[in-house]
């Protein structure tokens, strides 16, 4: 691929405007609901946990996703080739590439393609049920029955894994013109001396620990109780969401803020955040309320 100058004004166009979150909350904190929060014309949803139905009066277009042969497929047609990749491998160069030919051959005459091409923001919900989709497929697989004994490796197993998932994000991450939304579980771990540390819930330890340096953006979302002086404190009891979004927060919460522009905690409004992101004012995105949404 040729190397290519992108000026300052090209960089900042509002065609290249893009950017790439993860987003974790306990369950039951309203994380699907975010969804209200972007528009509905610009958004697909990839639903990987059939969990929409606290959204059913969203008008956006959404796409089950029950495998992650189904995921990668849609990572092939929403990125493209990735010219670092092997010519061979499942994102390689789509010249010649049997695999990329044969996803777009199996999808050029359902409307698939266009229809992804039209959305610029996708939402992936969730990766903690990718990473278990991701599992079951990779136990399927060669790498994961051992050589000696012929008998199930758990290691190559958890390493396929961790490839696969990552490989699959990145090239997300990397598709042009395209902001990308991935929502997991956030876990509570209490240690032996009850002291609580929150972590994303996710199959495997590479996917969880590589997935920060992938993406612009860490949010945390969870409930909040408002004090007398203005700041938040974490109250499981309250029905008042906030997104943490920056790293060192007081409450522990995983987070970073790659554009450097977000408070410590934002109102659970997506539309909003991403606008502030990119240093532009929001504007023609519904409203969110506060409050928590179940079954989400």
């Amino acid at each position: 691929m040729p190397l290519k100058i992108v000026t300052a004004e090209e960089r900042l166009s509002k065609a290249n405007l893009k950017s790439s979150c993860a987003i974790f909350g306990p369950p039951g904190v309203g994380k699907t609901h975010l969804l209200t929060t972007l528009p509905a014309d610009k958004t697909v949803c990839f639903d990987l946990e059939a969990g929409l139905k606290s959204v059913q009066d969203w008008q956006g277009a959404s796409i089950p996703v029950r495998d992650f042969v189904s995921f990668r497929k849609l990572a092939v047609l929403v990125g493209g080739p990735d010219p670092a990749a092997h010519p061979d491998s499942y994102y390689g160069n789509d010249y010649g590439n049997a695999y990329h030919d044969a996803v777009y051959a199996e999808y050029r005459d359902t409307g698939l393609v266009e229809f992804l091409a039209s959305k610029p923001i996708l939402f992936i919900d969730s990766i903690t049920e990718l990473t278990r989709q991701a599992m079951a497929y990779s136990k399927q697989q060669p790498e994961a029955i051992s050589d000696r004994t012929g008998k199930p490796d758990v290691r190559g197993a958890y390493g396929l894994l961790g490839r696969e998932v990552i490989q699959a994000l990145k090239h997300f991450q990397h598709a042009p013109g395209k902001t990308v939304i991935f929502v997991g579980v956030l876990e509570k771990i209490v240690d032996d001396f009850n002291q609580p540390t929150w972590q994303p819930q996710m199959e495997g330890s590479k996917a969880s620990r590589e997935l920060p340096g992938i993406v612009d953006q860490v949010m945390s979302i969870h409930l909040f109780s408002q004090k007398e002086d203005g700041s938040y404190i974490l109250d499981e009891k309250s029905t008042t969401r906030r997104l943490v979004c920056q790293a060192g927060n007081p409450y522990g919460l995983p987070a970073k803020d790659r554009s450097g522009r977000l408070s410590v905690t934002e109102a659970p409004d997506l539309g909003a955040v991403l606008a502030k992101m990119n240093g532009r004012a929001a504007s023609g995105h519904p409203a969110v309320s506060t409050s928590d949404h179940p079954n989400a």
